[in-house]
């Protein structure tokens, strides 16, 4: 196959026919198109995240940390993007969203298999969200994949074992010394910190939307969300700030 095929479109290229046609609402009404579209956007922004990680994974394992910036910068402004398109979903109104709520059933953004596997691959790897995935599905099998395979955070703490560092408090005393595992730590602190910003928003986004309700599918809704405001994928890297 040649680099720039003859006679292919822009609408062939992206598959625009499948892509523009998933968007299936289960009710007549307006907001519902805007619900499904910015879940799926943010699916297909998960995978892409997944994708960098991937790859700054097999980066960090190789000592390449400058090219491993590149993919884990990507990471965090995908995040600032995904974080800003909660204002979009929040022009929805409690009323607007209410008409349309019951025709999610037991569908529940707690469910999304690629966040979750996010989590395990930064380094926040709870296996009971392996229970909320049925067994012989994709998204499980990727979970538990997840959750046996090295983090970025356990890839980054090997790299500096190897490296020959006594501690990541050592390479922040030290930056200049241990400079590319300085950096290395501050781009993980990036990606740490646009998340706690996506964990915020999303709470602020569905008080707005439904206050206290308990969320679809049985989860606790914004109770729970803000219960995970503290989570951090990299908290060693923040614990030692206290002791600079």
């Amino acid at each position: 196959m040649t680099a720039h095929p003859a006679g292919m479109t822009y609408a062939d290229y992206l598959q625009l026919p499948t892509l523009l046609s998933a968007q299936q609402p289960k009710s007549d009404l307006h907001d519902e198109m805007l619900f499904i579209v910015i879940h799926q956007t943010k699916e297909l922004w998960l995978k892409q995240m997944l994708h960098e990680v991937d790859l700054a994974i097999s980066l960090v394992v190789s000592d390449d940390f400058a090219a491993a910036y590149k993919a884990l910068a990507r990471v965090s402004r995908i995040q600032s993007v995904m974080t800003l398109s909660w204002d979009v979903l929040a022009t929805m109104t409690p009323v607007d969203y209410s008409a349309f709520r019951h025709v999610l059933g037991t569908s529940s953004g707690f469910q999304s298999a690629q966040f979750r596997e996010l989590e395990f691959k930064f380094g926040i790897k709870d296996p009971r969200f392996l229970d909320y995935q049925e067994g012989g599905t994709e998204g499980r099998a990727r979970l538990q994949a997840a959750l046996d395979a090295p983090s970025l955070w356990e890839t980054a703490d090997a790299a500096r074992i190897r490296n020959g560092a006594a501690s990541w408090l050592e390479v922040y005393r030290d930056s200049e010394r241990w400079f590319g595992l300085y950096q290395l730590a501050e781009k993980l602190v990036d990606i740490d910190d646009a998340l706690s910003g996506w964990r915020h928003k999303h709470l602020l986004t569905v008080e707005r939307i439904i206050g206290m309700k308990p969320g679809t599918g049985g989860s606790a809704g914004a109770s729970y969300l803000a219960s995970t405001l503290q989570k951090r994928a990299f908290p060693e890297l923040w614990a030692i700030r206290t002791q600079l």
